[in-house]
């Protein structure tokens, strides 16, 4: 415990590694989805989303939600959470996770986190410092203080206070300064040491962890496929009634792959045919980012794929191991 912070306030801003569960992680369009209902069908399972756009309403069809009758037929948690003018955050995500999972065990059954969000899983996999709860009173005066200084001397305060958060943060970024001094002057910690608790990566208590596997060249085939198949099934019209609904999207909503596209055709920025390989660009970009980071996850059981055929043949070897241990 750390010196001088009672243990019940440690618990209030701890968020530990989820244990006892199973990941099933893979790039976008490597058949997640299809993959886990048969998962949760043969060992009794809930699956619990690892995708930070699927907590989206209304964004069905550029998120690639899980089918009505998949929902159907095995419990999906943790999708339709918020509006897509509000912002989600990763520690919500964490704070939701850990609930939902203890939910699902109480009823007896097993957990099966299914998603490919970087960011979610390592928080998942390592833990995560939530921090003490937000002070307004601090950040008007730390926005005050802004206004007449400038942000170069918060920046010489958080120097000052959290050298390492300071090195970090980008110097415009006032949001991230702001919490930083609010994490050092709640706890007299720097905001910096409390994160690096939780930078290893390693595998939770009694977890077992498998990732979808597949060539470069078909992995490239099938987001090209998953995004034509996106635009057939109506993705710029049902962008196009988002903005029409909420007149402008939450700045992380707007930002994502599928939907920033086609707002900048909607806005005249592009064209239709730039607009489509905009989109298979940015998630062939996103695979990549993912597939790097799956490489730095110790202990992942890799599942190779070369046709989509495969997939229930994998299933059941996954369920076979789950019930098996």
């Amino acid at each position: 415990m750390m010196p001088g912070i009672a243990e019940s306030r440690l618990s209030d801003w701890l968020r530990p590694p989820l244990e006892d569960v199973i990941y099933l992680t893979g790039p976008t369009a490597s058949g997640k989805s299809r993959l886990a209902v048969e998962v949760a069908r043969l060992t009794d399972a809930e699956i619990l989303s690892v995708d930070s756009m699927a907590v989206y309403r209304e964004m069905d069809i550029g998120t690639a939600k899980p089918t009505a009758d998949a929902r159907k037929e095995v419990p999906h948690h943790l999708i339709d959470l918020v509006d897509p003018t509000e912002d989600y955050s990763v520690s919500q995500f964490v704070i939701d996770a850990h609930e939902k999972a203890k939910e699902i065990k109480s009823r007896g059954k097993r957990v099966l986190l299914v998603g490919g969000t970087p960011l979610y899983l390592k928080s998942l996999f390592c833990g995560m410092f939530l921090g003490p709860a937000a002070d307004w009173e601090f950040r008007q005066q730390v926005e005050e203080d802004v206004a007449v200084h400038g942000l170069d001397a918060l920046r010489r305060r958080l120097e000052q206070a959290d050298p390492l958060s300071a090195h970090k943060i980008l110097p415009n970024d006032v949001r991230r300064m702001t919490r930083a001094l609010e994490v050092v002057r709640a706890t007299g910690i720097p905001l910096s040491h409390w994160q690096s608790q939780f930078e290893r990566i390693q595998m939770p208590r009694n977890c077992r962890a498998y990732v979808l596997n597949w060539e470069r060249g078909v992995m490239h085939q099938r987001v090209n496929q998953r995004v034509d198949e996106m635009f057939s099934a109506g993705l710029l019209e049902e962008v196009r009634s988002l903005v029409e609904k909420h007149g402008k999207l939450g700045r992380t909503a707007s930002q994502a792959v599928g939907y920033k596209e086609p707002i900048e055709f909607l806005n005249g920025l592009i064209d239709q045919a730039m607009m489509i390989e905009q989109v298979k660009a940015h998630t062939r970009q996103f695979v990549r980012r993912q597939e790097i980071w799956f490489r730095s996850m110790p202990n992942l059981t890799k599942l190779p794929l070369q046709s989509e055929i495969e997939l229930n043949e994998v299933a059941r070897q996954i369920a076979e191991e789950i019930k098996a241990a």
